[in-house]
């Protein structure tokens, strides 16, 4: 039987997708308007600006974009910021860097991380994020697990999943337990002194797709990335025989804001 590998570095599943990028396209969800409204009602007034970290293949990008928002869209992976290019406006700015190699070129009214802040570095986090807003500018970082909706199947996946992989799940980068009520980044947020008005938000977003599509999403999803191309092809095997023809998903998504004082 395969032993489990030890949990890798973030950074190194942090470059794992580029392998990926057109099933990432594929099988990854956007981003419904409600989260631009939510960010609207939170800043006051629509951002004309944003610089997006690790953007991926603009699943947030093309969303805030056609909202009529300036969108600096920022990727390390080229084969990712490559997809992203064939997706978005052409009037979307896509630069090819970490978050941690950023100049401050700014200052923009929002900044914001759409499933990617918990891959950047902690140290100066906070300080290089506020050093990129306006005075009073809005940083949101919103995401959240897709998760079967039904029990018995979740738990079926997670039994077909063990001989390989303990969990798939990111764990919070502060230790912060999934049962209390704010979750990181917030916490951090919270302990900062370069931000203000800190809240916590949730979307609710469900939906029904085939056993197919979300093995074709679990093959997105970095700690299957780090396996072996063999032991991910037995994994996700298991894993669809187990499953219905289709399955619910609850994909909520978690937002927090917070305001540069």
């Amino acid at each position: 039987m395969p032993e489990r590998p030890e949990p890798p570095e973030p950074p190194e599943r942090a470059l794992s997708f580029g392998t990926v990028a057109q099933a990432y396209e594929r099988y990854r969800p956007g981003y419904p308007t409600a989260l631009f409204d939510l960010v609207a009602e939170y800043a006051g007034r629509p951002p004309r600006t944003a610089l997006e970290i690790g953007a991926g293949t603009g699943k947030a990008t093309r969303m805030f974009a056609g909202q009529g928002v300036a969108v600096t869209a920022t990727e390390p992976d080229g084969a990712m910021l490559a997809e992203l290019r064939l997706h978005t406006p052409a009037g979307v700015r896509a630069v090819r860097a970490a978050f941690e190699e950023l100049p401050a070129d700014g200052p923009y009214d929002l900044v914001y991380a759409a499933a990617s802040l918990h891959w950047t570095s902690p140290r100066g986090r906070w300080p290089r994020i506020a050093e990129l807003l306006a005075p009073g500018g809005v940083f949101a970082s919103f995401g959240g697990p897709v998760e079967l909706a039904d029990p018995a199947v979740a738990e079926a996946v997670r039994t077909a999943r063990a001989p390989f992989l303990a969990s798939d799940d990111v764990p919070s980068p502060d230790g912060t337990p999934p049962e209390r009520a704010m979750r990181w980044p917030g916490t951090e947020l919270l302990r900062s002194a370069l931000f203000t008005d800190v809240r916590q938000a949730v979307i609710a977003r469900r939906s029904t797709i085939g056993a197919a599509e979300y093995v074709g999403h679990l093959s997105t999803v970095s700690a299957y990335l780090m396996l072996s191309a063999e032991t991910r092809e037995e994994v996700f095997r298991r894993i669809l025989a187990v499953l219905p023809a289709r399955v619910e998903l609850d994909a909520d998504i978690t937002a927090h804001l917070a305001r540069r004082r």
